[in-house]
C-alpha cells in the first residue's frame, strides 16, 4: 500500500522504471553468466568497476560512464592475464575457473583463472576503496554506488539504462545461436568459422554492461545478485533456453517490484530487499524443487533393490 501511495511521486515512478529496465536487461544476461558458469567472475566484475566511479567522481563525469570504462579496462585485463589456455574451450573462449575445463592451472598452463578473478576482485574493490577515502567531498554519493540507491535515480539515468539495455539485449538477440553454440558445443562453433575468444570477450562486455547498468539499482556490491539470482531461479523450473530467459526477466521485474514495495512500507534500504527477494524466490524455488522430486527419487530408490535381486544369473 505505501508503494501505491508514492506512485504520485517522481522519483518513485523513475524507481519502478529503472527496475524494469535493468530486470529486463540482467534477467537476459544473467541466463548466459549461469550457462557459462560465470558467476564468480561476474561478482569480480562487479567489485572492480567500483574504482571506476571514484575516478569518475574525481574528474568530474559521469557516474555509470566512469564505471563502465574502468569495466571494458578490467574485462580486457583478465583476458590478457588469463591467456590462451586459461580460456576454456568448453565455455566457448570464456574464461573460467571449472577444473578440467581448460583452466590452465596445472604445470605449463596458462594462469589460473580462479586465482586471476580472485585477484581482480578483492585488488579492483581494494582500490575503491583507497581512492574513496583519499578524496574529499561526494563520500555520500560514492556509497549510495556500493549498495545501490534506485529512488534517487535521474531521468540521465533512466536514458543511460535504456540505450544500455536495447544496445545489449539487441546483441544477444542478433548473436543468439552463435552464443549458444559456444556454450553448448564451442568444437562446432569453431568448425562453423566463428572465433569463439572474440565471442567470449563480446559476453564478457555484455555482462559488464548489465552489471553497470544496475548500479544506481542494488550498487557494487549486490549487482551480482541481480544477475545470477533470477537466472538460478528460471533454471530450476525451465529446459528451454527460451522459456528459461522470459522467466528470468519476469523474476527479476517482480522481485524488484516486490523489494521496492517492502522498501517503501518497512522503511528499509531499497537495494538490500530487492537482493534479499530475489535470494527469497530462489532459496524457495530449490526447496520447493527439492520436495517435489523426493518421493520420485524415493521411489526409485525402493524399486532398486528389487530389480537387482531379479536379475539374470
Amino acid at each position: 500500500m505505501a508503494l501505491l501511495d508514492s506512485l504520485g511521486d517522481d522519483y518513485t515512478r523513475r524507481a519502478l522504471v529503472e527496475i524494469v529496465i535493468v530486470g529486463a536487461l540482467c534477467g537476459a544476461v544473467g541466463v548466459h553468466v549461469v550457462l557459462r558458469r560465470l558467476s564468480f567472475l561476474t561478482m569480480a566484475m562487479t567489485h572492480a568497476t567500483f574504482p571506476g566511479v571514484v575516478l569518475a567522481s574525481l574528474v568530474g563525469v559521469n557516474l555509470v560512464l566512469g564505471a563502465g570504462l574502468f569495466g571494458v579496462l578490467v574485462v580486457s585485463a583478465v583476458v590478457l592475464a588469463v591467456g590462451t589456455s586459461g580460456t576454456s574451450p568448453g565455455a566457448g573462449g570464456v574464461p573460467t575457473g571449472t577444473p578440467g575445463a581448460g583452466g590452465g592451472g596445472g604445470p605449463g598452463g596458462g594462469r589460473d583463472v580462479s586465482t586471476v578473478t580472485g585477484v581482480v576482485l578483492s585488488g579492483g574493490f581494494a582500490l575503491g576503496v583507497a581512492l574513496m577515502s583519499a578524496q574529499n567531498g561526494s563520500n555520500r554519493d560514492l556509497s549510495a554506488f556500493l549498495v545501490g540507491s534506485v529512488l534517487t535515480v535521474q531521468p540521465s539515468d533512466l536514458l543511460v539504462s535504456a540505450t544500455a539495455a536495447v544496445g545489449v539485449l539487441g546483441v544477444l538477440v542478433a548473436l543468439r545461436k552463435e552464443l549458444l553454440l559456444a556454450a553448448f558445443d564451442p568444437t562446432a562453433l569453431a568448425a562453423a568459422g566463428y572465433p569463439p575468444r572474440r565471442l567470449g570477450l563480446l559476453l564478457l562486455l555484455l555482462i559488464e554492461a548489465a552489471v553497470v547498468t544496475s548500479l544506481p539499482a542494488v550498487g557494487t556490491i549486490m549487482a551480482v545478485a541481480l544477475v545470477v539470482g533470477p537466472a538460478s531461479t528460471a533454471r530450476v523450473w525451465c529446459s528451454r533456453i527460451s522459456t528459461m530467459t522470459a522467466v528470468s526477466i519476469g523474476v527479476a521485474i517482480a522481485c524488484g517490484v516486490v523489494g521496492l514495495a517492502i522498501s517503501a512500507q518497512w522503511d528499509v534500504a531499497a537495494g538490500g530487499a530487492i537482493v534479499l527477494t530475489i535470494a527469497a524466490a530462489l532459496v524457495c524455488s530449490l526447496a520447493l524443487d527439492a520436495a517435489l522430486t523426493l518421493p520420485a527419487r524415493r521411489s526409485r530408490s525402493a524399486r532398486a533393490p528389487g530389480v537387482a535381486t531379479t536379475h539374470p544369473g
